[in-house]
């Protein structure tokens, strides 16, 4: 049989491609490049990628292939989501969730390539992933067979590290740091070892990309965005680099630690703990030039899509119909949605300190108080009177009741 393996090079699928090498199969390692190893490495250099393809080869993969789907990330899938300021829960950017339907794509693709009829994944049966990774295959190529063998055959993190000593696989993981961890452009997620415990605070060795809030620079850092219709660019950098630059600065500021007991598509609670500098800084950006530019009610309606579309992308939809109803709705909203935002990052927090459009609805001589008012201060009695008759009338109505129903004297 030859699959083709989605390959992170981390624990996991390291164990996985080694038992289906084991069984005889013929493995396509297939290992996507999100820029999980740009921060790492400090400069994008290739070299943690390369060191990937070379265990998967090791390991005894007939192939690995590696594909460089930074751009097609960023502005096809986290773009998607930043235009509809995607927070699960109102907190986590969906980092993970959202480099899933891009993987799902890049297995049928491959597979297309190396002829061959199954796919695989490391997912485990309690996870979002698998759920993800699955329903995105099927999308776009029902015919395909999906293996998951860590869901059919549980190995617990222990016996996994105990397997891959015992069978020459390399890892990073100990017993005393056992954190599973997946990381792209869009963010880093961290799970596992004393993170199960909600009680117990992160410890500093889980973090990478982020320093501690409190011993951040007091002075902070400012950035600039720039949004044209809706894409952000800092200094004339766009994309993937913009991306990268930003997760740097953001993250020397202590910005986007989180920590959160999330609700699971399986049905279970997980403690899930993020660093996402860089999304989380533009996320604020792009919400604070929308309440500038749009009308009160495009932001109560959007906010409650948002919402919906944050759902989405977590619970496995990005294919389904709705998803792509409602980015056609914010590409609507997009053209008015060119401006520059001031953010100050200051220890832990994004805080945006200015904004400024073309297409601002902001007046400042209707809302200044002092020389230069143009508000009808005298059309206000008028308002206050029609806009209060409902509320009027009703407690009119009601008082009748009230009394109507109150027992007479015999």
């Amino acid at each position: 049989m030859k699959i083709v393996l989605a390959y992170s090079g981390g624990l996991d699928t390291s164990v996985l491609l080694k038992q289906f090498v084991q069984a005889g199969h013929q493995v396509v390692a297939m290992t996507a490049n999100l820029g999980e190893s740009d921060l790492v490495a400090g400069d994008g250099s290739q070299d943690a990628l390369d060191a990937v393809r070379r265990k998967a080869l090791a390991l005894g993969a007939v192939e690995a292939v590696m594909i460089d789907a930074r751009e097609r990330f960023i502005d096809d899938y986290a773009y998607k989501a930043l235009a509809a300021n995607a927070l699960y829960e109102g907190v986590y950017p969906l980092s993970a969730a959202l480099s899933r339907p891009l993987i799902a794509d890049l297995l049928v693709e491959t597979a297309a390539e190396y002829a061959a009829d199954t796919v695989a994944h490391g997912c485990t049966g309690k996870g979002n992933d698998q759920v993800r990774i699955e329903v995105g295959v099927r999308a776009k190529a029902p015919h395909l067979r999906t293996l998951a063998p860590l869901r059919e055959k549980p190995l617990s993190r222990p016996d996994a590290i105990a397997y891959a000593q015992a069978n020459g696989v390399p890892i990073s993981h100990t017993a005393a740091k056992p954190y599973s961890v997946d990381a792209n452009l869009w963010g880093r997620s961290i799970e596992a070892g004393v993170l199960e415990d909600p009680w117990n605070a992160p410890p500093e060795d889980a973090y990478a990309w982020t320093v501690a809030p409190a011993t951040a620079p007091i002075a902070g850092d400012e950035v600039v965005i720039a949004f044209r219709h809706g894409i952000p660019s800092i200094g004339g950098t766009h994309g993937a680099q913009m991306v990268f630059e930003l997760n740097k600065v953001a993250g020397a500021n202590g910005v986007g630690r989180i920590d959160l007991i999330e609700d699971r598509v399986v049905g279970l609670k997980s403690r899930e703990v993020y660093e996402c500098p860089g999304s989380v800084t533009l996320i604020e950006a792009h919400k604070a030039l929308e309440r500038l530019v749009l009308t009160r009610d495009e932001l109560r309606l959007k906010a409650a899509l948002d919402q919906k579309y944050a759902e989405l992308i977590y619970d496995a939809q990005w294919p389904a119909p709705l998803r792509n109803a409602l980015d056609a709705f914010n590409a609507k909203i997009a053209e008015r949605l060119t401006g520059d935002v001031r953010v100050q990052l200051l220890r832990g927090r994004a805080v945006v300190t200015g904004s400024r459009s073309p297409f601002a609805l902001y007046d400042e001589s209707l809302a200044t108080y002092g020389a230069g008012d143009r508000f009808r201060h005298d059309a206000a009695g008028g308002f206050i009177e029609i806009h209060g008759l409902p509320v009027a009338a009703g407690a009119a109505k009601a008082a009748a009741a009230a009394e109507a129903a109150t027992p007479q004297p015999v």
